[in-house]
C-alpha cells in the first residue's frame, strides 16, 4: 500500500521514506528512524563513540599523577563521590537533552531561547581546542614514526644533546681526602686525580634524560618564549596534515563511516593498555611504582585538604567530557526510545575505570625506570606531556626491544586522541546540519573536508618553534572557565528556568514512567548539588588564577592578553544573544524577557509521531517552508 507524503512529515517505526528528490545522502539510510538527521547504525556506533570522546589523554597521562599527588589510593573516595555527585547528572543530563530533541548543541537551545549563546559558547570552545588537540596526535604521530627504528633516538645523549644532558645525576662538586686534608673541589678535579668523594658530601647539577632534550631540541625544536615564533617544524607540520587527513576520512559520512571507526580506535587502546600492564608488571621496580599509584603509600589524611576534593571534581568534570557540546550532538542521532540513562550510567563507569586501570599501567613500568636510574619513583613521575613525551618514553627506553614498547604506547596515545576529534568535528558539523540541513545534506564531504582544512591552517601556529607555547595558552584558558561557565548556566538554566520537572517529564516520554524514588536522587542533583559543586570549582579556579607558564618559561604580557582575549570571545556571546533575543522579542522589557525564557513554538521532540499530547501543538517553522516545495515520496507500509 502506498500513498503520497510531504516532505517534512517524517516517518516512524517500520515505515520507510523513499524521497524521488534523491537528496538523501551517505549520513542516512533507509532504516533510519529519522531519515532527515540520520540515526546511529546500531546501539554499539553510539555507545564506542560516547566511550572514545569521554576517554582520551587526559585518563591516561593527568588522572594517575592526580592520583599519585593527592593520596594514592584515598584519592578514589573524593573521585566516586564526584563522579556520582557533579559527572554523572550532568552527563545524563546531556544525553537526555540531544536525544530528546534530536538537535546539536546550539539548536537544543529551542528549550530556553535567552541561554542560546551557551550553545555557541560550546561549539566556539571545542572548535579552539580541537585546533590544538590535534596537534597533540601529531605529537603522537610523530614519535609513532621515531620509534621504527633499531635504537629510539631518544634512548641515548646524541649529538643533539648538551652537557646537562644525563641518564644518571650529574655530580657538581664534593669533599675529598687529599695528602691528608680535606678538600672542596669540582668533580673534574676529583676524577683526573683519583680521588673518592666523601659520602654525604655531594653536589649534583640538575641534569635532564635523553628524552627531555630529545623533545625540547629536536621533536619541538622549541625557542625561548612565545615572543620568538621561529619557523614551522616542517615534520610536526606534516604529521598534523595526517592526522587531520585521517580525521576526514573518518568523518566523510558522518555518523555512519565514524561509527564503524571507532570499533577499532576506541577498544583497541585496552589491548595496549593490557599488554602495557602485563609487561611492566614483570618488571624490577614495578611494584614500588604501583604502591605509589595506589597502595601502601597511600594518605588517608589527604582527604582533609580542600585541593584533593578540588582536583576530584575537576578531573570528573573535564574527564567526561561534559559542557563541550559532543555529549548534545552524538545522543542527537539516537532513537527516541533509546534508553539513554543505562548509556549513561554505563560510559561513565567505563570512563572512570579506565582511568585506574590506565594508572597501573603508567606506573608499574615508572616504577621500573625509577629502580634502573637508582631514584625514589617520586622523581620520575610527571603528568601533562612531561608524562607523555618524556617520562614514559625514557622509562619504554629501558626496556629489551623497547622499539616495539614505543610503538605500542603511541599508537595507544593516538587511538585515544583521534576517538575524540572525531566526537569534536561531528559537534561542529552536526551545528553546521541543524543550520544548514539542506545545504548539509547535499554537500556533507564538501563541507567536512573545508572544515578539516580551514583547522589544519589554523593549527600550523601550533606546530612552530613556539608551537607548544600556543598549545599550552588554549588549553590554560580555553578549556577551564569557559566550559565552567557554560556548565553552571546550562544546568540552572534548564532546571530552574524550563523546569527540572518538566524535564524529567520529557526524559520519562523516552524511557518510560519512573517512581517518584527512581528521581530522588537526580532531583537531589540537579536542584542543588551538582550546581553548587559547580559553582565551588568556578569560584575557586578564579580565585586561585595564576600566569600561564610552560615549565620555567613565563608568558609575555602580550600572551597573557591574548589568552584573555580567546576566553572573552568564547563567553561574550552569552549576553549577546540574550540581549539579541530580548531586542526581538515583543512588548515590555518584562514581557520580553519573559517570553524569551519560554521554550520557542519548535520545541520538542523532531518526529511528529513521538510529540503525544504534549507537544502536540508544534509547528516547526523550517518544516512548514518545506512543505511548500512540491516534492513526493512514497511511504510503504
Amino acid at each position: 500500500m502506498g500513498m503520497l507524503s510531504l516532505p517534512g512529515f517524517l516517518s516512524c517505526g517500520k515505515k520507510k521514506d523513499f524521497n524521488l528528490t534523491n537528496e538523501k545522502d551517505a549520513h542516512t539510510s533507509d532504516s533510519d528512524e529519522n531519515s532527515e538527521r540520520g540515526n546511529w547504525s546500531n546501539k554499539g556506533d553510539y555507545l564506542l563513540s560516547m566511550v572514545g570522546y569521554a576517554v582520551g589523554l587526559g585518563n591516561v597521562w593527568r588522572f594517575p599523577y592526580l592520583t599519585y599527588q593527592n593520596g594514592g589510593g584515598a584519592f578514589l573516595i573524593p573521585y566516586t563521590l564526584m563522579l556520582a555527585l557533579a559527572g554523572l547528572p550532568l552527563f545524563f543530563m546531556e544525553c537526555s537533552l540531544g536525544q530528546f530533541a534530536s538537535l546539536g548543541p546550539v539548536s537544543i537551545w529551542r528549550i530556553l531561547p535567552l541561554f542560546q549563546g551557551v550553545g555557541i559558547t560550546m561549539v566556539i570552545i571545542s572548535t579552539f581546542v580541537t585546533i590544538y588537540y590535534n596537534v597533540i596526535i601529531a605529537y603522537a604521530l610523530y614519535y609513532l614514526f621515531a620509534s621504527f627504528q633499531k635504537v629510539l633516538p631518544w634512548s641515548e645523549c646524541f649529538s643533539w644533546a648538551d652537557e646537562f644532558c644525563s641518564k644518571t645525576q650529574i655530580v657538581s662538586d664534593c669533599n675529598a681526602t687529599m695528602d691528608g686534608e680535606i678538600i672542596h673541589a669540582n668533580y673534574t678535579f676529583i676524577t683526573s686525580n683519583n680521588l673518592t668523594c666523601i659520602n654525604g658530601t655531594i653536589n649534583y647539577i640538575p641534569g635532564q634524560f635523553p628524552s627531555e632534550q630529545y623533545w625540547n631540541k629536536v621533536t619541538l625544536q622549541r625557542s625561548s618564549g612565545l615572543d620568538e615564533t621561529g619557523r614551522i617544524v616542517w615534520y610536526l607540520a606534516l604529521c598534523l596534515l595526517l592526522s587531520w587527513m585521517i580525521v576526514g576520512a573518518a568523518l566523510f559520512k558522518g555518523i555512519k563511516s565514524s561509527g564503524k571507526v571507532v570499533y577499532f580506535t576506541a577498544l583497541f587502546p585496552y589491548v595496549i593498555l593490557l599488554i602495557l600492564l602485563v609487561r611492566g608488571a614483570t618488571l624490577d621496580g614495578a611494584l614500588d611504582g604501583i604502591e605509589y599509584y595506589i597502595g601502601r603509600q597511600s594518605n588517608i589524611t589527604k582527604l582533609m585538604e580542600a585541593e584533593v576534593w578540588k582536583d576530584a571534581a575537576t578531573q570528573i568534570f573535564y574527564s567526561l567530557s561534559v559542557a563541550w557540546g559532543g555529549l548534545v550532538a552524538l545522543s542527537s542521532y539516537n532513537k527516541f526510545h533509546n534508553n539513554c540513562y543505562s548509556d549513561a550510567i554505563l560510559v561513565c563507569v567505563i570512563n572512570c575505570v579506565t582511568s585506574v586501570f590506565a594508572g597501573f599501567a603508567i606506573f608499574s613500568i615508572l616504577g621500573h625506570m625509577a629502580f634502573v636510574s637508582d631514584r625514589p619513583v617520586s622523581e620520575v613521575v610527571d603528568s601533562g606531556f612531561d608524562l607523555a613525551f618524556v617520562a614514559y618514553p625514557e622509562a619504554l627506553s629501558k626496556l629489551p626491544v623497547s622499539p616495539l614498547w614505543s610503538f605500542l604506547f603511541f599508537f595507544m596515545l593516538l587511538l585515544l586522541g583521534l576517538d575524540s576529534q572525531f566526537a569534536t568535528i561531528e559537534t561542529l558539523s552536526t551545528t553546521i546540519q541543524d543550520i544548514y540541513p539542506r545545504v548539509m545534506r547535499k554537500f556533507r564531504m564538501p563541507i567536512t573536508l573545508g572544515l578539516c582544512i580551514l583547522l589544519f591552517l589554523l593549527g600550523l601556529i601550533c606546530v612552530t618553534q613556539a608551537g607548544i607555547y600556543w598549545v599550552n595558552l588554549i588549553d590554560h584558558f580555553c578549556a577551564g572557565w569557559g566550559i565552567l561557565i557554560a556548565a553552571v548556566l546550562e544546568i540552572i538554566g534548564i532546571v530552574y528556568i524550563y523546569g527540572g520537572n518538566r524535564f524529567i517529564e520529557d526524559i520519562e516520554m523516552m524511557i518510560g514512567k519512573k517512581s517518584r524514588l527512581f528521581w530522588l536522587w537526580w532531583r537531589m542533583c540537579w536542584f542543588f548539588l551538582t550546581p553548587v559543586l559547580l559553582m565551588a570549582i568556578l569560584v575557586w579556579s578564579l580565585v586561585t588564577f595564576s600566569r600561564p607558564t610552560y615549565g620555567s618559561v613565563l608568558y609575555p604580557d602580550w600572551g597573557t592578553a591574548v589568552g584573555w582575549c580567546m576566553i572573552i570571545f568564547c563567553v561574550i556571546w552569552i549576553p549577546i544573544v540574550a540581549i539579541v533575543k530580548i531586542l526581538r522579542a515583543e512588548g515590555s522589557l518584562v514581557q520580553r524577557i519573559v517570553s524569551c525564557c519560554k521554550p520557542a513554538a519548535n520545541w520538542g521532540p523532531y518526529l511528529e509521531c513521538h510529540r503525544g499530547e504534549r507537544y502536540s501543538h508544534i509547528v516547526d517553522p523550517e518544516k512548514k517552508k518545506e512543505h511548500e516545495i512540491p516534492t513526493v515520496s512514497f511511504i510503504v507500509y
